[in-house]
């Protein structure tokens, strides 16, 4: 059985139900974030919002409700509250999107749940190279577990790890690009159907529930770090500047 969040028109009411799920039936942490607004168009008056990589003028920039000018992940990272507080109990949650319906579905990423267990890690790179991952692993029959894509990143969601295993897995890299990113204990994904940089984050794999429910499958880090490495190295590396 299949959970499919976000595959429809996002609305005030999937979001709501989006975080529902996430927090109730599969026990991971979320917290709302901020939301994301077209930039100013040409007939307005006021000055367009110009960010690194935008065109002056442009009347496409998105503007982030934190007010950052140069915020990199428009309505995809925590606002308020802060990232700490989230949180598996369902009247919080729809209590949060209930007085803030727009906001976007933050998760938690290594976060202990109010229930049992942790919530999933994550690992992100560009999503040419995330496409070029799939493709391998789907050819030698990995099984990966649920792909969040963004106009120009993919975020692969994984089982918790711990950051020793973590580092004993790089030591065996020569090296490692930075534009592949771990999401572990204190970081966050924007799940779907979050609007990020004015475009929805969606579902390249969606979750899957085994039968009897509970939370969707993870793979572990380990059986997917090596082609990760080697897809993010064969793409140019954007260096630290994290952008959708």
């Amino acid at each position: 059985m299949r959970e499919i969040l976000g595959r429809r028109r996002t609305t005030r009411s999937t979001l709501h139900d989006a975080a529902i799920t996430c927090a109730t039936r599969w026990q991971w942490p979320v917290v709302p974030g901020a939301t994301c607004t077209p930039g100013p168009g040409p007939d307005r008056q006021e000055e367009p919002v110009v960010r690194s990589g935008a065109r002056p003028g442009s009347s496409s920039a998105p503007v982030c409700s934190c007010a950052d000018p140069d915020c990199v992940v428009p309505g995809a990272h925590p606002d308020d509250p802060v990232l700490l507080a989230a949180t598996t109990d369902p009247r919080m949650v729809s209590w949060w999107w209930t007085g803030r319906p727009d906001a976007s579905l933050i998760l938690a990423t290594g976060a202990a749940s109010d229930g049992a267990g942790r919530a999933p890690c994550a690992l992100s790179l560009p999503a040419i190279a995330g496409r070029r991952a799939l493709a391998v692993f789907r050819r030698s029959g990995v099984r990966v577990g649920p792909v969040v894509a963004s106009p120009t990143r993919f975020a692969l969601l994984v089982a918790p790890y711990e950051l020793e295993e973590l580092g004993d897995l790089l030591y065996a890299h020569d090296w490692v690009p930075s534009s592949l990113r771990f999401h572990g204990e204190g970081g966050y994904v924007a799940l779907p159907p979050s609007q990020g940089a004015g475009a929805p984050q969606r579902w390249e794999r969606e979750p899957e529930v085994e039968r009897g429910g509970g939370a969707p499958w993870l793979p572990r880090m380990n059986t997917l770090l090596d082609g990760l490495v080697e897809a993010s190295a064969a793409v140019p590396d954007p260096g630290s500047r994290l952008a959708y």
